[in-house]
Order: C-alpha cells, then sequence, then structure tokens
C-alpha cells in the first residue's frame, strides 16, 4: 500500500459529521507522528508523507468535496505512478453499525457517491476500510443523517471503530491487506454469544 485516502468534506461545518469517518482517520494517524496536511492545489488535496514500520506512506483528502473525490485521487495517483491497486480509500459505510470497521477489495461503490466517484476515475480495484456509522431507516433521510453529527454514543463508537482501522494499518501497508481483511470481516460473521438462561 503507498496512498491511504480519506474521504470527507472540507469545512469546520462538516468536520464533526458521519460523512468525514475517513478524514477522521487519516487526520489521526497525521497527528500520531506529528506530521502537519499540506495543500496541493495542482490536484486540490492535502497530502502528508508519513512512516509505517519504515514504509513511506502517502496520506491524502481531497477538497473537492465530497462528490468530486476520485479528481483528486485520480490526479494524484497518476501523476506519482501509484498503482490502483496500492490505494486504501478510508470511508463511513451506512450499511455497517456504529463501531464496526470491515475491509473490501473491489466491487460497487454501494450508493456512496465519493466512492462512485472515484470508482468512475480509476476503476474499482482498489482497497476500501469501511468505517460503520449506522443507517438512519430511510431511503430519504441519508443526505441529512450522513451530514449530520452523531450522537455521543455513536461518536464514541465510531471513534473506536477508526481507532481499530488505524491499529491495522501497519500489516496493510506490509502487504498483508488480504489477511487483514479476512480477519476483520470473519468477526462480521462469527455469531454472538447467547446471554446465559436464569
Amino acid at each position: 500500500m503507498q496512498l491511504i485516502v480519506g474521504l470527507g468534506n472540507p469545512g469546520a461545518e462538516y468536520a464533526r459529521t458521519r460523512h468525514n469517518a475517513g478524514f477522521l482517520l487519516v487526520d489521526a494517524v497525521a497527528a500520531a507522528q506529528r506530521r502537519a496536511f499540506k495543500a496541493d492545489r495542482r490536484f486540490q488535496c492535502e497530502v502528508a508523507t508519513i512512516e509505517l514500520d519504515g514504509r513511506p506512506l502517502t496520506l491524502l483528502k481531497p477538497l473537492t468535496f465530497m462528490n468530486l473525490s476520485g479528481a483528486s485521487v485520480a490526479g494524484f495517483a497518476n501523476y506519482f505512478k501509484v498503482p490502483v491497486v496500492s490505494i486504501l480509500v478510508v470511508h463511513d459505510e451506512l450499511d455497517l453499525p456504529p463501531g464496526a470497521v470491515r475491509m473490501k477489495h473491489g466491487g460497487g461503490h454501494g450508493g456512496h457517491n465519493g466512492l462512485r466517484d472515484i470508482t468512475a476515475q480509476i476503476g474499482t480495484e482498489f482497497w476500501r476500510l469501511r468505517i460503520g456509522i449506522g443507517h438512519p431507516g430511510v431511503g430519504h433521510d441519508v443526505v441529512n443523517y450522513v451530514l449530520g453529527i452523531p450522537s455521543a454514543a455513536d461518536r464514541e463508537l465510531i471513534s473506536e471503530a477508526v481507532a481499530r482501522g488505524i491499529e491495522v494499518l501497519p500489516e496493510i501497508v506490509a502487504g498483508k491487506a488480504p489477511l487483514v481483511m479476512n480477519r476483520l470481516n470473519r468477526r462480521a460473521r462469527e455469531p454472538r454469544p447467547t446471554s446465559p438462561e436464569k
């Protein structure tokens, strides 16, 4: 893995919204290494360079707003010749409950407009780290929901999911993405323990 893209919307008014889970993760990774993001006007993004276990890694935040994220990702990846399969996109996921984190390689955009634009620009063969934010239950409420601020309880769960995502990054960057994906996704399939009868 060479490039980690965190998806979100720029601006203080969006900073705490559910849709900015991707920004939240890459911001935390950069802060842990005391690295600052710098604006890159060529690709309409902010970029930070870090190292994980001695491996160089670029963090990228598109500044095009969510629905046009593909322009930044494609421009940067094409210019620096980053293979699509070496890109990890971190994004919020409606189809997972708050606190869940899963991984996926390839596939469709699932209605996520940021992923929709990225796949239109570079194809589908990038990796995705999916941070669960839950679903409002009604389709026409989705826009307000993702652009809304989660409750204190959900915010804590989303922060825990982000932390778990950060924990597995060294393995992903080291080329163990399939193993991480299997491990994270296996947890979703394991039956929950039942409460003992009283």
